[in-house]
C-alpha cells in the first residue's frame, strides 16, 4: 500500500509541475491582465516587430490569440523569429474593456 501511495504522490506532483510550466496564450493574458499582474508567465509566439540598442529594447510577439509587447534587457530576437518568452506581466490599463499597454518584462527568451 505504501508504494502505491508514493507513486500517486509522484504522479500528482509531476502533473502539477507540468501544468505550471505550460505556455499561456497571449489572448488569455490580454483578456484579464490584472489576474496575471506581476506573475511569471511563459508564452510562445512569432516576433512581428523589434527594436533594440546595446542589448536592450523591446519586441512584439503574436500567437493565434493576440499580440503583446515584450520588454527585454537581454537583446531582442529578429522579426519573424519563433520564440518562447518567460517573464512577468505588467498590466497597463483597461480602456472600454480592452487591455492597453499590457507588457511582459522578459526574464528570458528562447528562439525556436
Amino acid at each position: 500500500m505504501r508504494l502505491e501511495s508514493m507513486r500517486y504522490t509522484i504522479l500528482v506532483s509531476a502533473a502539477l509541475l507540468l501544468a505550471g510550466c505550460a505556455p499561456m496564450t497571449i489572448g488569455r493574458i490580454n483578456a484579464d491582465p490584472s489576474r496575471f499582474a506581476n506573475r511569471t508567465v511563459r508564452v510562445n509566439g512569432t516576433v512581428t516587430n523589434s527594436v533594440g540598442l546595446l542589448g536592450k529594447g523591446g519586441y512584439q510577439i503574436e500567437d493565434s490569440t493576440g499580440r503583446i509587447i515584450v520588454i527585454s534587457g537581454k537583446g531582442v530576437p529578429t522579426r519573424g523569429s519563433h520564440v518562447t518568452v518567460t517573464g512577468r506581466v505588467a498590466p497597463g490599463a483597461q480602456v472600454l474593456g480592452t487591455a492597453v499597454g499590457v507588457t511582459i518584462r522578459e526574464d528570458s527568451h528562447k528562439v525556436r
